[in-house]
């Protein structure tokens, strides 16, 4: 199946009779194949990390962990982690990372579409064909196996495979990518052809010469801005979030201000909740008092007051900007009362501070805590009252890094030149769908089995 990717005929030279510049890419080649064999064993120690959960210590994955405690991108975390998952299931390809046969790049790619039933051929090709190979290779796998996808169980897959990306480029411009389903897809062409056309309008009537000779892609970027801002204009989110989002708790004001107390803690619907989960929602929420007689009668209903005026929420979100738990910094927030107001704390922003619905629960359900010192800095805890810093420490610093490195290796007893993890391909072309329909075939018959 690799006959296109013949064997090599010619090894990269080692000899003392290469030149400086020669020793020096050996010396790449080398500690490159190191590098990947590191890898390998910083997978294995992810995926018994993520396996016993070591990360939720109020993190809210073990990708987010990893971020938080590595330095690593959110986004690269995320792809570590579901690597290293995914390697526990190949043991072929586990091993050809651990010999740093495979470079990471590589073993990223083919966990997409590696089975054991189909990882013997994979890592054939892998080793015989470069990074570039693989990536084209699943690339085209994976648009295979959505078009058979869609022929067996077209419109709920379909509208399964919705979605909208959004990202802050570098120069900070938001790049947008999205796959909708025809209907909405639809709804958004129209809604956008509406809006370039009333740009166009405004345009000449004016007689702005700035709207001669836009480009479409352009113009189509205004008119989604317009779109935003007629529909935000229009009330699709009008008043505070806690205004938006209504959900209706029934508790005991006695409750409220001490959770052991005894007393009604329940959702509109009878279904009870915990004292803590009253306070969590009483945080943020509006408050309308209700005066109840021996029997149970409404006596009397106060007005509906916010717990938390606009101005200093708006001052809120501005100072803090999203999430303060450390390595979270999650946008979509809610405000926690560090000294809750049913206790008479202030609603105030020396008393406030922004958290994310996953930490806030985090701090009146699980046993978290966060106090302000008297320098204003926030400090959190975890439920043993162990501190959570804001910089987690650094490493301890290497003496040798790369002499580390090689008794690493060595005790895993890995040997490595720089031969090692080089690909046998010598230029020809491949043959992807021929590869691909051999690849799939070996799948399917080892599902029969």
């Amino acid at each position: 199946m690799i006959e296109t990717i013949a064997a090599p005929t010619q090894q990269p030279h080692t000899d003392s009779g290469t030149s400086t510049v020669d020793q020096l890419g050996e010396q790449i080649a080398v500690l490159s194949a190191q590098i990947q064999a590191a890898t390998y064993h910083l997978l294995v120690l992810i995926r018994e990390f993520d396996e016993r959960s070591g990360w939720n210590t109020g993190f809210r994955s073990c990708a987010h962990w990893l971020n938080w405690r590595t330095g690593l991108e959110l986004g690269a975390a995320r792809e570590k982690v579901r690597v290293a998952r995914a390697l526990g299931e190949l043991p072929l390809l586990s091993d050809a990372m651990r010999c740093g046969e495979l470079s990471y790049s590589k073993v990223r790619a083919l966990t997409r579409v590696a089975t054991v039933d189909n990882e013997a051929e994979l890592l054939e090709f892998s080793r015989a064909g470069t990074a570039a190979h693989v990536e084209t290779l699943v690339r085209a796998w994976r648009r295979v196996d959505r078009q058979d996808e869609l022929e067996h169980e077209h419109e709920n897959l379909r509208h399964a495979s919705r979605y909208l990306q959004a990202y802050t480029d570098e120069d900070g411009m938001v790049v947008l990518r999205a796959r909708l389903d025809p209907e909405v897809g639809a709804a958004v062409l129209k809604a956008l052809e509406a809006a370039e056309q009333v740009l166009y309008d405004r345009e000449r009537e004016t007689k702005d010469p700035r709207g001669e000779g836009v480009p479409v892609g352009q113009r189509r970027a205004d008119a989604l801005g317009l779109v935003a801002e007629s529909a935000l204009a229009g009330g699709i989110a009008k008043g505070t979030r806690a205004e938006r989002l209504q959900v209706v708790v029934h508790v005991d004001e006695e409750v409220l201000e001490d959770p052991q107390a005894p007393g009604v803690s329940m959702m509109e619907d009878g279904t009870d909740v915990s004292a803590e989960t009253s306070r969590r929602l009483a945080c943020d929420a509006g408050k309308v008092v209700m005066k109840h007689g021996s029997s149970g009668e409404i006596l009397d209903v106060g007005r509906r007051t916010r717990t938390i005026p606009t101005a200093i929420r708006r001052a809120l979100t501005v100072r803090d900007e999203g999430c303060q738990f450390p390595g979270c910094g999650l946008k979509h927030c809610e405000a926690h009362h560090l000294k809750h107001w049913a206790n008479g704390g202030e609603t105030s922003l020396d008393n406030l501070v922004l958290l994310c619905r996953r930490h806030h629960r985090a701090v009146h359900e699980e046993g978290y805590g966060i106090k302000r010192s008297p320098d204003g800095e926030l400090r959190f805890f975890r439920p043993l009252g162990w501190e959570i810093p804001f910089v987690p420490p650094p490493p301890r610093p290497f003496k040798d890094p790369l002499e580390e490195l090689s008794i690493l290796l060595d005790e895993q007893r890995v040997s490595i030149d720089a031969s090692t993890g080089f690909p046998t391909w010598e230029g020809g072309t491949v043959d992807y769908s021929w590869a691909i329909e051999g690849y799939r075939q070996l799948g399917r018959a080892g599902s029969n089995r």
